[in-house]
């Protein structure tokens, strides 16, 4: 029989760890019931050392870990948005505490104008100072906040002059770098110093050929392919033969082509070409061949006429070569403007073109005018952009080449007259040109290189690189004004010498980016010196013309040369100081000026000089800058400068000097004198300044006098009043007074800023002639 056992269970089994042998004393665990759990306040952010200790904060302040280790704690929550409620009541009030601050400021704004308002002399006033009878604007009162005075202080830019130019009844402003501008600050000078306040001087210049200002049916163009009533095509204002059309364009490749790039010459032959076909007599329209033509025709006119055996100034009323082809530019205008709504490359080519025969033409405001219609074209075709991807590398080049040739013509004009930029460098992310051989290769020319790492590219590109440097030169010292000279309205920056002295020395620390480029330009791009003279500097030494060199070389050299020694005449040139409060003998400016504001004049006048120089013996031996327009107003604009320096420091030897580089320019002059009517105008007022200035700088001694040869000068005057000018300043005796002496320059001075306008103002509304339509194209 089987005996069954009791199985013990398993927690009688499992013995006691805790065993009580005392079963009255039971755990109050086991006997009272659990407390419930208290709830931990949430804490929203913890403070800094909880945080970085890993512990758990609380909501006090401070926290009672911070509180038991006797340290600061972080969690104030001053700032803390518990809610989302919260956060919008508080977005709410920054808001509204936003606007009232934008109300405070503008009421404060308005009071500041309201204060300044008084000092402004409204055009119907009659105007005391003698800036004002002569053009001289009165500087503007209002403008940015300057951050130095808190932000209530206006600014006060540096005055410009208004002017009637030519035919316009509507004043024109000119900017303080202007030729304009500093002619106005010599005309104020000598009327002040004679206490004879003149008026406006607003006669026109006899500077263009009539034929621009009446149009009659005789100067309307014959159809294409008539037959000219003159030998002439030229005079006879036809369009040109075929042969003559050759002609003309083989001028541009030699000049234009190799100092603008912006055409490809392969493409452009293939072009016109392409235009006969079908055709030997009569081509099709193309108004890029037509701007070419024109801008040659210009060009070539002027050469053949200085090339003359006949050495003959230039006539203003018969066929001056500044207004050459102008026919051609008509025609090229009336087909662009099909062309405004779908611009192309093309298009925007010939206003480029266009530009340089309208500046060739003295007509500059037109052609700022229309480089404001290029550059907005540019910006339309993107050529201020990096170039697209699927674009071929030759045409990837050639649109960047377009597009700084914009930029550089665009900073030369605006710096020029002195007006604001219109294109700004932070709105360009396009690349700079290239010029290694395989861009050349690109090209579409066939010129040979200049040396390993230079081609005929390399022009363009450093042509670019010193406008650019110059132009950020001439912004900072422009906008420095307000920050250097902010004070009485009624006063300018030459009335306080010291706020003058510290211009100055921004302007030489400036300066040193010039001379920094100078360094970069390689040898193969400069014009070499005889006795071991340095090129690009102001040691005047005479240049070392290589005879076997290529024109367009040579011409690369000195163009680059010339316009490095213009851009810094023109910007040392303000610190020529002409104060009417001056005594009759003015300071004396040595070879070794004291000041840095004499430093500058002293750096203008050798710029200015250097300049003429090279201009006297190139036109004197080659022909590289013959019928070159824009030398001639480089040439015009030095040739002012150097009057002005005169008449500001009449004394020591830099002056003798400076009055032989005018004997200089003035042979300049009417050597340009034979291709443009404008540049024989030039002359003659040259001429009658510096035998004033004989009479009028009375600190010179006679036997220091620069005397200008004794034979007649073939030149045309600009008008008859101006030739009688320099007739009466030319008899003029040992006996005049000094007043008389400086009454004559005064009229010279009038005269030349009537010169003036025709070099940089001239405006014909007349010039587009209204019967050539469509139909005539």
């Amino acid at each position: 029989m089987f005996t069954t056992f009791p199985v013990p269970s398993t927690a009688s089994s499992r013995p006691n760890p805790n065993p009580n042998p005392n079963p009255s004393s039971a755990s109050p665990i086991a006997t009272q019931p659990p407390r419930p759990r208290q709830k931990r306040s949430q804490v929203t952010r913890a403070c800094d050392w909880c945080r970085t200790h890993r512990i758990k904060c609380d909501t006090n302040y401070p926290c009672l870990n911070c509180h038991a280790r006797g340290g600061q704690c972080s969690n104030d929550r001053t700032n803390e948005i518990r809610t989302l409620p919260h956060a919008f009541r508080e977005i709410e009030r920054l808001r509204q505490r936003h606007k009232e601050l934008q109300e405070e400021l503008e009421e404060e704004r308005s009071r500041n104008r309201s204060q300044t308002e008084p000092l402004v002399v409204s055009s119907g006033s009659q105007l005391l100072h003698p800036s004002a009878t002569l053009g001289l604007s009165q500087p503007p009162t209002a403008g940015p906040s300057n951050p130095a005075d808190g932000g209530g202080s206006p600014q006060k830019y540096w005055e410009g002059v208004y002017i009637r130019t030519a035919k316009s009844p509507i004043k024109t402003w000119y900017g303080p770098s202007s030729l304009l501008y500093f002619i106005s600050r010599l005309t104020v000078f000598l009327a002040l110093k004679l206490q004879q306040y003149q008026p406006e001087y607003c006669t026109q210049p006899n500077s263009v050929p009539k034929l621009v200002d009446e149009p009659s049916k005789s100067d309307k163009p014959a159809d294409e392919g008539s037959q000219a009533p003159s030998d002439d095509a030229v005079e006879a204002r036809e369009y040109l033969t075929p042969t003559q059309e050759e002609y003309f364009l083989d001028f541009y490749w030699q000049s234009y082509h190799t100092s603008l790039l912006v055409l490809n010459e392969g493409d452009f032959k293939q072009h016109y070409k392409s235009l006969w076909a079908g055709s030997r007599r009569n081509r099709k329209s193309s108004a890029l061949v037509d701007i070419v033509i024109a801008l040659c025709m210009q060009y070539g006119m002027a050469r053949s006429r200085s090339n003359s055996t006949s050495l003959k100034a230039a006539d203003i009323n018969s066929g001056d070569a500044a207004l050459a082809g102008r026919w051609y530019y008509c025609r090229c205008q009336t087909l662009l403007a099909y062309e405004l709504e779908s611009p192309t490359i093309s298009t925007l080519q010939c206003n480029i073109l266009s530009v340089i025969w309208l500046c060739c033409a003295s007509l500059q405001n037109i052609a700022d005018n229309t480089l404001a219609l290029t550059a907005r074209t540019a910006q339309r075709l993107g050529l201020h952009l990096p170039p697209p991807q699927d674009v071929l590398p030759r045409e990837s080049e050639l649109r960047k080449r377009l597009w700084w040739s914009i930029y550089v013509l665009e900073t030369k004009i605006s710096m020029k007259l002195g007006r604001p930029f219109l294109l700004h460098p932070s709105r360009i992310s396009c690349g700079l040109p290239g010029d290694d051989h395989e861009a050349a290769t690109l090209s579409g020319s066939n010129f040979a290189p200049l040396g390993d790492h230079v081609t005929w590219l390399s022009w363009n590109l450093y042509n670019t690189k010193l406008v650019l440097a110059v132009r950020n030169v001439y912004t900072a010292f422009y906008d420095k004004y307000p920050y250097i000279f902010n004070g009485d309205p009624d006063q300018t920056i030459y009335d306080t010498p010291t706020a003058l002295e510290t211009y100055a020395d921004f302007l030489i620390t400036q300066m040193r980016a010039l001379e920094r480029w100078v360094k970069d330009v390689p040898d193969a791009l400069k014009t070499k010196r005889q006795n071991h003279g340095i090129p690009f500097s102001t040691d005047l030494s005479p240049l070392e013309i290589e005879q076997f060199a290529p024109l367009w070389v040579q011409h690369q050299r000195l163009l680059l040369e010339l316009l490095y020694h213009n851009i810094c005449t023109n910007l040392y040139r303000p610190f020529i100081s002409l104060k009417p409060t001056l005594p009759s003998i003015s300071p004396t400016l040595s070879s070794n000026p004291s000041s840095s504001v004499e430093s500058c004049a002293y750096s203008c006048a050798r710029h200015a000089m250097a300049a003429t120089y090279i201009m006297q013996q190139v036109l004197s031996t080659t022909d590289i800058l013959t019928g070159w327009h824009e030398a001639f107003q480089w040439q015009w604009n030095c040739a002012m400068t150097l009057v002005g320096f005169v008449i500001a420091y009449p004394n020591g030897e830099l002056t003798r000097t400076v009055r032989e580089s005018i004997r200089a320019s003035l042979e300049v002059l009417e050597t340009f004198g034979h291709s443009f009517a404008i540049a024989a105008s030039a002359a003659s007022i040259v001429r009658g300044m510096n035998e004033a200035l004989d009479h009028t700088v009375v600190s010179i001694k006679p036997e220091n006098k620069i005397r200008l040869r004794d034979e007649p000068i073939s030149t045309t005057p600009l008008n008859e009043q101006t030739a009688a000018m320099v007739e009466r300043t030319e008899h003029a005796g040992s006996a005049g007074t000094e007043e008389e002496s400086i009454a004559d320059m005064q009229d010279i001075l009038a005269a030349s800023m009537e010169m003036a306008f025709a070099v940089d103002g001239y405006n014909s509304s007349n010039m587009w002639w209204p019967g050539m339509g469509p139909s005539e194209v």
